[in-house]
C-alpha cells in the first residue's frame, strides 16, 4: 500500500487502566472529523457497568425521540466492560457494539470476539463513539502507542473484509510478530447493499500467518458502518499483559482461571469438545430433539442431517491450534477451515482461511435452505463474512425466499434466472454474490430483510401477505436464530419476548422446557425469562463471552443442584462474582449481579419505546414459530401433534389435517397470551410491555428524562388490577 492521505489528527493523554476502567471514552465525528474526551462518571460505572450498558448510555445521550438509522446523529459505540481484555479468565475478550438498527428502527446491541475491545481500552478508552456522516470512505485509526487518533482518506475500491484487514495489518505493523497488537473492525460492499451488514473485527493469528475474523453480526451494524462512509477502523497497542486492566486483586483472577482451565483440560472432551469442533458440536444434538431448523423452520430434522454433523467438521477443522480469540482462553472454540480452495464468486481458486462455521451457519446456511453439503457451507460462511453479511440473517432469509418461491409466490421472471428452491445451491450461491455486489434488484430486496420482503413480494409481486406473514420466520424485524422454537412454550418468550428481536442471546429454554420438564406453570416460564436473560446480559456489561459458562460444567454440577438450579451452573455464576470483585475491588453478590443487569435491561425497553417501539404490538409472533402452519409440517410427526391436540383437551379423531392445525394454533395462540401476562408481571412491566415507574425507582434508573419516556406512553388502564 501506498502511504494514505491524513485527513485529520488528535492527540490525547495517555491514561493508566484502574480496576478495569480507564475512567473515560472517545468521541469521534467523522462528518466534520473532531474528537473529544468525555469522563466516565462514578454513576455511570454504577448504574451501566461498561460494554452495552455504557453504549447504551452514550447512544440516549446523542440522539433524538425521532432518529433513524441512517440519521448522521445514529452512533456506533464500541465497548468491552471492566473485566474486558484480562488474560487469566477463557473467554474475556468481547465488547459490543450499540447503534439504532436498519431492521428493527430500535437500538440493537451486537457482540463479536477478537482483540479490538481489550486493545481498545488499553489505548486509554472505555468506549468509542462514532457519529456523524463522511464525505467519502475513510479509516479511523487509534493509536494506542503514541496516544492519537488518525483519520486517513480510504485507498480501497475493493472495501470487502478479507481484502482490507489483511492490507491495514500489514499497513500499521512493524513486522510480523506486531501484527498481533492491531485489530480492525471492517464489513463489505455488502452491508452497504443489504440491510443485514455485519462488523468484523480482527485478531492476528500468527500461527496461521494470517487476520481472522468475528462477528458482531445481528442487526445490521455494518449497514451503519457503511452509511457513515467508514472503510475500517484500526486499534493498534503493544504490551498487553496479566496486570494491563490494574485489577484490584490479581490473585483471584489466577486462582479462578486456573480452576476453569483445569475444569476445560478435564472435561471437555467428554461434554461438548468446543477444542475439538466449537459449536458445531450442536448440529446432530438439534436434529436428535427435532430442533435443527429444516425448510424455513417446518421440520426440525432430516435424513441427510449426518452429512453436517460435528465429525465432519472436526475433519476440515485445523487440529493442534489453540484457537482462542483473545489470549487465555483455552476454550480454544474459534475454529477455522485452512487452505480451503474458493470454488466461486471474486476471489475464484484462491486458497483462504475460512473462520467457522459455526452451529447457526451451520442450520442457517444448510439445512434451513435444504442443502447438506459442509464445503458449500464454508463457501457461502466465508464469502458472506467477506462481503460483511450476517449469516444468521442471511439463512433466514434465504430460507423465507425458498419457500415462497416453492409455494409459487416467486419465479425465476422475478428473480432474475435463478431457480431459488430448497436445495438449490448454484442459484443460492450466486445470489449471495449479487447481494454482495449490489447489482441485482431482486437480491436488493431480499437484502432489505424478512420484515421489509414480505411487504414488498405482496406490492410488487402480488405475494399473499397473511401466508408470508404465518411463515416469515421474525420479530420486531431481526430473523429468527437456528433453533426450532414450535414445542417449547418458554422458548417462545425466549425468542419473541426479547429486547431487540428473535436471537438467542436472552435465554435458550427448550431443554428445561420441554424436554426435562422443569418449567410446568406459566409463572415458571416467566421466571426462568426474568432470570436467565438477566444473567446472559449481564455478560455484555463487563465484556465476557457466554459459553465459558455453560458450555464447560462442573463434573458435579448435575449432582449438586437440580433443575432451574443445575441450569444456572451455580459455581460457575459464583466465579464471575468473584473476578468482577477482584477486578473492580467492589463487593457484589450473585442477586446484585442481576439486579446491574435488570437495571440495563429496564433502561433499553424505555429507549425502545422513546423510538416509538417498545410496547405489546411489537412482541407479535408468526403462527411457524408455535407449530405447524401447512399439512406436510403436521404429517411429518401426525402422532406427537395429534397427541399434543388430546393433551389440550380437543379430540382429534375424525378432524381434517387443516383444521387440527388451526385448533392447535388457537390453543397455543392462548397459551402465548398467558406468557406474555406472566412474563411482563414477573420484569415489572405494565399490561403494556412498558416498564413501571415504580420499577424504575427500585432499580436506582429513575432518571427524569427517562421516567418522562415512561409517564409519556403509560395509560392507567395498562396497569395490572390489584
Amino acid at each position: 500500500m501506498e502511504k494514505m492521505k491524513l485527513l485529520a489528527e488528535w492527540k490525547y493523554e495517555p491514561k493508566k487502566i484502574e480496576r478495569g476502567y480507564a475512567g473515560r471514552t472517545l468521541y469521534v465525528n467523522i462528518g466534520d472529523r473532531s474528537f473529544i474526551e468525555k469522563p466516565v462518571t462514578e454513576d455511570m460505572k454504577e448504574k451501566f457497568v461498561g460494554g452495552r450498558g455504557f453504549g447504551l448510555k452514550l447512544l440516549w445521550d446523542a440522539v433524538k425521540d425521532t432518529t433513524k438509522w441512517n440519521d448522521p446523529e445514529n452512533e456506533l459505540v464500541i465497548s468491552g466492560g471492566p473485566l474486558c481484555g484480562i488474560t487469566q479468565y477463557p473467554g474475556s475478550g468481547k465488547c459490543y457494539t450499540v447503534f439504532i438498527s436498519p431492521l428493527t428502527e430500535q437500538t440493537y446491541d451486537s457482540n463479536a470476539g477478537g482483540y479490538f475491545g481489550p486493545l481498545l481500552k488499553f489505548s486509554g478508552w472505555d468506549a468509542l463513539e462514532v457519529q456523524g456522516k463522511s464525505d467519502r470512505d475513510v479509516i479511523l485509526f487509534i493509536d494506542g502507542d503514541n496516544n492519537k487518533v488518525e483519520v486517513y482518506e480510504s485507498p480501497f475500491e475493493d472495501i470487502n473484509a478479507v481484502t482490507i484487514t489483511e492490507a491495514l495489518h500489514e499497513y500499521f505493523a512493524d513486522s510480523e510478530e506486531d501484527k498481533r497488537n492491531i485489530s480492525v473492525v471492517s464489513t463489505g460492499k455488502g452491508a452497504e447493499t443489504t440491510n443485514w451488514g455485519c462488523l468484523n473485527m480482527s485478531f492476528y493469528d500468527l500461527r496461521r500467518k494470517t487476520p481472522r475474523l468475528k462477528q458482531a453480526g445481528r442487526g445490521g451494524g455494518g449497514t451503519v458502518f457503511r452509511d457513515k462512509k467508514i472503510a475500517a477502523i484500526v486499534v493498534k497497542k503493544r504490551g498487553v499483559g496479566p496486570a494491563s486492566n490494574n485489577p484490584a486483586d490479581i490473585s483471584v483472577l489466577q486462582r479462578m482461571g486456573l480452576k476453569l482451565h483445569k475444569e476445560i483440560r478435564d472435561l471437555d472432551d467428554q461434554q461438548n469438545k468446543m477444542r475439538k469442533v466449537g459449536t458445531p458440536h450442536l448440529n446432530e444434538i438439534m436434529n436428535e430433539y427435532h430442533l435443527l431448523p429444516v425448510h424455513n423452520y417446518k421440520f426440525g430434522q432430516h435424513p441427510e442431517a449426518s452429512k453436517i454433523h460435528s465429525k465432519i467438521f472436526e475433519k476440515l477443522f485445523t487440529q493442534g491450534i489453540p484457537d482462542g480469540c483473545w489470549y487465555g482462553c483455552s476454550m480454544a472454540c474459534a475454529k477455522a477451515v485452512d487452505g480451503f480452495e474458493l470454488k466461486t464468486g471474486p476471489l475464484k481458486s484462491k486458497k483462504v482461511t475460512v473462520d467457522g462455521p459455526e452451529y447457526e451457519t451451520c442450520a442457517g446456511l444448510g439445512s434451513n435452505i435444504g442443502i447438506f453439503d459442509p464445503e458449500w457451507i464454508i463457501e457461502a460462511n466465508f464469502y458472506a463474512d467477506h462481503y460483511g453479511i450476517d449469516t444468521i440473517s442471511l439463512g433466514t432469509g434465504l430460507a423465507f425466499v425458498c419457500e415462497c418461491f416453492e409455494l409459487g409466490f416467486l419465479n425465476k421472471d422475478i428473480t432474475n434466472g435463478l431457480e431459488l428452491k430448497f436445495g438449490s445451491k448454484d442459484d443460492l450461491m450466486e445470489l449471495i454474490h449479487r447481494m454482495g455486489r449490489g447489482d441485482d434488484e431482486f437480491a436488493r430486496i431480499v437484502g432489505l430483510g424478512i420484515h421489509k420482503m414480505k411487504k414488498a413480494f405482496a406490492e410488487k409481486y402480488g405475494a399473499p401477505f397473511d401466508v408470508m406473514e404465518k411463515i416469515g420466520m421474525e420479530g420486531q424485524g431481526i430473523e429468527v436464530s437456528e433453533y426450532v422454537p414450535k414445542e417449547s412454550v418458554a422458548q417462545w418468550g425466549g425468542y419473541f419476548l426479547t429486547l431487540k428481536g428473535p436471537q438467542h442471546d436472552e435465554a435458550w429454554l427448550i431443554f428445561m422446557d420441554r424436554v426435562n420438564k422443569q418449567l410446568p406453570t406459566f409463572e415458571d416460564k416467566a421466571e426462568a425469562l426474568h432470570y436467565f436473560p438477566n444473567f446472559r446480559l449481564w455478560f455484555s456489561l463487563v465484556g465476557l463471552c457466554k459459553l465459558p459458562w455453560n458450555d464447560i460444567e462442573p463434573a458435579d454440577n448435575v449432582i449438586k443442584y437440580k433443575g432451574i438450579e443445575a441450569a444456572k451452573v451455580p459455581e460457575h455464576v459464583q466465579n464471575y462474582v468473584d473476578l468482577f470483585n477482584a477486578v473492580t475491588g467492589k463487593n457484589i453478590t450473585k442477586e446484585e449481579l442481576i439486579v446491574q443487569s435488570e437495571r440495563v435491561y429496564n433502561f433499553q425497553r424505555v429507549f425502545q419505546l422513546r423510538l416509538g417501539k417498545g410496547t405489546r404490538r411489537e412482541h407479535n409472533i408468526p403462527l411457524r414459530a408455535i407449530g405447524p402452519v401447512f399439512p406436510e409440517e403436521w404429517e411429518a410427526r401426525a402422532e406427537y401433534y395429534d397427541n399434543e391436540l388430546k393433551a389440550a383437551g380437543i379430540d382429534p379423531q375424525g378432524l381434517t389435517t387443516e383444521e387440527k392445525i388451526r385448533k392447535l394454533q388457537e390453543y397455543r395462540l392462548s397459551q402465548w397470551e398467558q406468557l406474555v401476562d406472566a412474563v411482563y408481571k414477573r420484569r415489572g412491566w405494565n399490561k403494556n410491555g412498558i416498564p413501571t415507574v415504580e420499577t424504575l425507582k427500585r432499580l436506582g434508573i429513575d432518571y427524569p428524562d427517562v421516567v418522562e419516556v415512561v409517564r409519556k406512553h403509560s395509560n392507567p388502564e395498562d396497569n395490572w388490577e390489584e
